[in-house]
């Protein structure tokens, strides 16, 4: 749940910015990164739907986001300036979350699987 969690809370924070900045969110970063920080908008809202139905991919995406995310966001803040420490500090958290329990998810989503398979045929 915690999972679901953050990534409607990522959700949340981009769908902000887009409704409050509308085309021009993120104005003063370089296009690339405008880009995928309106993409997360998508991303997010999905990782969240897979996580709650259950599915690895959910799994899958939700670590690939975490990672990229927290690459990107952290060579902003280092190099670039103009992301606020709480905001990387609470989404290295629940990067560190994520990392740490998708193996625990993966299996536990495996054996939700597993039993709804009729081994009889």
């Amino acid at each position: 749940m915690m999972w679901v969690i953050g990534f409607l809370i990522g959700t949340t924070t981009h769908t902000a910015d887009l409704i409050v900045g509308g085309l021009d969110v993120y104005t003063g970063f370089p296009p690339g990164l405008r880009l995928f920080w309106v993409t997360l908008t998508i991303l997010d809202p999905v990782t969240a739907v897979l996580i709650y139905l259950r599915r690895r991919s959910g799994i899958v995406l939700g670590v690939t986001v975490m990672v990229v995310d927290i690459a990107v966001n952290w060579t902003v803040f280092i190099l670039v300036g103009g992301l606020s420490w709480f905001g990387i500090m609470s989404q290295s958290l629940f990067a560190v979350l994520t990392f740490v329990t998708a193996r625990t998810l993966w299996l536990w989503f495996g054996q939700s699987s597993a039993r709804g398979v009729n081994v009889n045929g």
